[in-house]
């Protein structure tokens, strides 16, 4: 048993800079589990393999399904339809938002071998290998206890966040609190799956004995910067509980007939307000940790030539780290570090100065996220009485200096991308605005005007939609994800291996405490404002109540209630965590993705040579893509394996 168990993790241990390890000769036969634990170097290997194999999935924007998987991204019918090598669909996320998940072979299947398509490894065989390294990492003789108990921690918070991982997609789970041996009784290996709110206090109480063991971010050795640390624990466990009190876990009648093999409930139908709370006051803990020890959300950026400028660079730079943002809690490296290739965009060959043949500018941003940025005033567009939104799809013009370089001035530009908040300029490039996409110098200006119609320098190349070219198909692209200051002609030079992904930022955790505290409180309090306005703060727009009072809102009585600071708090959560794997899950744990996802995507005519013609007559966006389906409440739970359900006896997930 040892000698296979080794067998099949010592192939991944790669992944995380454990080539050492793996380019040892045994002496005599394979090593097993009691060799693997008796040094130091060896455990240390097993434990960044556990590590390495999990941040695959969770580090690969492409192949995570979390982040292509909802409304936010709009793409062309080649990146939709690419597919790599043994037989693995490339972008499996695009497959789910268009309703074609399946139980025969299942996209995002991380519950057995083989996982995504046969590419990843299955989630419980990472646990299997977690349960190993507990069980054994005492035996090491080279170590302090200190660092063993650290070790034994970091461990028990990946398989936390393991378990967390199998809950939000699956719902109940099988919980494995120790291995069973291989050579045991099938019926001891057909363990049934358990109430899902014992999985989530088991998750809660492994991270409550790795918090214990932990040091902080700023107290670890430097070679521990990618795993758990006492901050991100108790971050994730205020996410983990955020999840727990949410619509879909909480009181879901949905799931009122959903029992396990022996008939036993697997959901509670009664709705539990006290779960809010738990989430809230585990939220206030972990930001009172991070906060006293130097964690804020990045900001400070002040060399640009205006605030609005500096705003958006302070955005932008929220979203980068090797290691070294103060924001984030925790951070993986990038393991699909060519997103870029689909968001930068794909100029003519013949632009000598900016084309890149890797770029495809292919990945847009949903019509859907355009219209959700904020007006200037901290409002959404529908709410500002000085945003004029029934003319949105006319031209305008901007007379005022404070938007110099970011949008032409006294020039037409749809009325849609005026007067937005400083995160939709740092987060979207549309037509007409500008776009930096290199470092200035005294000869070049980098900060290009985009220009979107057909046969411009950004614009379409072809004279049909194509479904087998590389092509931007809405007149969007995504400015979050690529850096300003890397010119588009050299961009893959400027990579490192060591840029990482935020897991968890600060951010996150305010949002989080903000809807905990809004859900549990009668009536929302500075619990919940203040949270929510470190945010808006940094986001360069008014605290929630001066922009709901003031005299540009439609209507100043929102911010006072649970239900109507309920919207807002989402809708923050969507602008300020976009493009960030988050929405995926979010609409889902509030229940409200069959309303959301079964709408068609918009956006502009990309054929069309002048504003009249790419902007549809001024008579709004045309429908670029009709596809989208969720089907409830089937598509709130991915499916097990038909075949998996027959092997191991599990019971599959309602409507599958």
């Amino acid at each position: 048993m040892k000698h296979i168990l080794y067998t099949i993790l010592s192939s991944a241990l790669l992944l995380f800079a454990c080539s050492d390890y793996l380019d040892m000769t045994p002496e005599k036969d394979i090593d097993t589990i009691e060799t693997i634990f008796e040094q130091r170097t060896s455990a240390n290997s097993w434990l960044a393999g556990i590590y390495g194999l999990t941040t695959m999935l969770i580090a690969n924007v492409c192949d995570n399904v979390a982040y292509l998987g909802a409304d936010e991204f709009v793409t062309c019918d080649r990146l939709r339809n690419a597919a790599g090598g043994e037989g693995k669909y490339d972008y499996p996320g695009f497959k789910i938002s268009d309703g074609l998940q399946m139980s025969q072979a299942p996209y995002d299947n991380l519950w057995e071998e083989g996982g995504i398509n046969n590419y990843y490894s299955s989630f419980y065989e990472l646990i299997r290998s977690c349960n190993i390294f507990i069980e054994n990492i005492d035996n090491v003789y080279n170590m302090l206890a200190s660092e063993k108990r650290q070790w034994k921690a970091e461990v028990k918070a990946i398989k936390a966040f393991i378990y967390f991982e199998l809950v939000r997609r699956y719902g109940p789970i099988v919980l494995v609190p120790e291995n069973i041996g291989v050579d045991e009784d099938m019926s001891k290996m057909r363990q049934p799956r358990v109430h899902v709110d014992t999985c989530f206090n088991t998750i809660v109480r492994l991270l409550d004995e790795a918090e214990k063991d932990l040091p902080t971010s700023t107290t670890r050795d430097s070679d521990r910067a990618p795993f758990f640390c006492q901050e991100s624990v108790l971050a994730l466990k205020a996410r983990v509980l955020l999840y727990a009190a949410s619509p879909l876990f909480n009181g879901n009648e949905y799931y009122s007939d959903f029992k396990g093999k022996n008939g036993e409930p697997l959901f509670s139908i009664q709705r539990d307000p006290e779960k809010w709370k738990r989430a809230a006051e585990a939220a206030d803990k972990a930001v009172q940790v991070c906060e006293q020890i130097g964690h804020r959300l990045y900001d400070g950026t002040s060399s640009k030539n205006s605030d609005l400028l500096n705003k958006m660079g302070d955005i932008e730079f929220s979203m980068y780290s090797r290691f070294s943002n103060p924001e984030f809690l925790l951070e993986w490296k990038y393991t699909s570090i060519g997103f870029y290739k689909l968001c930068l965009p794909r100029f003519k060959s013949t632009d000598i100065k900016y084309f890149n043949e890797q770029l495809y500018g292919c990945l847009s941003p949903s019509m859907k996220m355009v219209e959700m940025y904020y007006t200037e005033h901290g409002l959404p567009i529908d709410a500002d009485n000085t945003w004029n939104y029934n003319s949105r799809y006319q031209m305008s013009k901007e007379a005022s200096s404070l938007y110099k370089d970011v949008v032409p001035l006294n020039t037409d530009v749809l009325q849609l991308h005026l007067r937005r908040e400083p995160r939709f300029y740092a987060c979207i490039a549309a037509d007409r605005l500008y776009w930096q996409l290199g470092t200035n110098t005294p000869r070049d200006d980098y900060n290009l005007l985009v220009k979107a119609y057909k046969g411009e320098q950004f614009g379409s190349q072809y004279d049909i939609v194509t479904s087998n070219s590389w092509q931007n198909i809405n007149g969007y692209w995504l400015k979050k994800h690529t850096y300003s200051t890397w010119a588009t002609r050299t961009y893959q030079v400027n990579l490192n291996r060591d840029e990482t992904l935020p897991v968890i930022r600060l951010a996150e955790l305010y949002l989080i405490q903000a809807e905990a505290w809004n859900e549990y409180l009668e009536k929302p309090d500075d619990r919940v404002y203040t949270p929510l306005n470190k945010v808006r703060e940094r986001a360069g727009i008014p605290d929630v109540v001066t922009a709901w009072k003031s005299t540009y809102s439609k209507n100043p009585e929102k911010v006072d209630t649970r239900e109507g600071m309920r919207e807002i708090i989402r809708q923050e959560i969507n602008i300020e965590l976009a493009f960030e794997g988050h929405r995926y899950w979010n609409l889902r744990r509030w229940k409200i993705a069959h309303e959301k996802l079964n709408e068609k995507q918009y956006g502009w005519n990309i054929l069309g040579e002048t504003e009249r013609g790419f902007y549809n007559n001024f008579e709004g966006p045309v429908v670029i893509w009709n596809k989208c389906k969720f089907t409830a409440p089937r598509d709130y739970l991915n499916p097990i394996r038909a075949e998996q359900v027959l092997i191991s006896g599990v019971v599959q997930n309602p409507g599958w």
